[in-house]
């Protein structure tokens, strides 16, 4: 078996329409986890990592999203309502969780986890706003961590990079 501490394996989450993953069940992709919001200035971006999952999934690629409600109450809706809107919106079909905190007491371990590994600008480790992203290598190991206004387009040469000549 695979030692998985230190990487975001060692994590699961309950998936927006019911269940939880275990993120082992990633084990060998790389990851692009990103926090987001159905009614944030950068809600947008979904159409961005539907376009990067769509490119990349074929070569061990997955956009895992995570709706948060912590920066200005821009996510209110429950599960149903936040995967219709997705799906409807922006044609989601990479992994959608369920609501989840990133900062503060109930901060999701996951989200521990990757701010630990990769702090922000100035050594901030707190999530600022909606649609910060973590990259994650193939080894569950996270490179990089990418502001809300970074648009997910300009991650394809980090994933690229990431998952090798295809």
């Amino acid at each position: 078996m695979n030692d998985s501490r230190g990487t975001v394996y060692a994590f699961s989450a309950p998936l927006l329409e019911g269940g939880t993953v275990n993120l082992e069940s990633f084990r060998g992709q790389a990851l692009l986890i990103v926090n987001t919001a159905s009614k944030c200035g950068f809600t947008p971006q979904y159409a961005g990592l539907e376009r990067l999952y769509e490119e990349f999934k074929g070569r061990g690629f997955a956009v895992l999203g995570f709706p948060c409600n912590q920066f200005g109450a821009q996510e209110p809706g429950g599960e149903a309502e936040i995967g219709a809107f997705c799906e409807k919106n922006y044609g989601v079909s990479f992994p959608l969780f369920a609501k989840i905190e990133v900062n503060g007491p109930g901060t999701h371990p996951l989200y521990q986890f990757l701010k630990k590994a990769k702090a922000g600008v100035l050594g901030t480790a707190g999530i600022k706003w909606n649609f910060t992203k973590f990259l994650v290598d193939r080894e569950g190991r996270v490179v990089g961590r990418y502001a809300p206004a970074t648009k997910p387009e300009a991650l394809k040469g980090a994933i690229e990079g990431l998952l090798g000549v295809g």
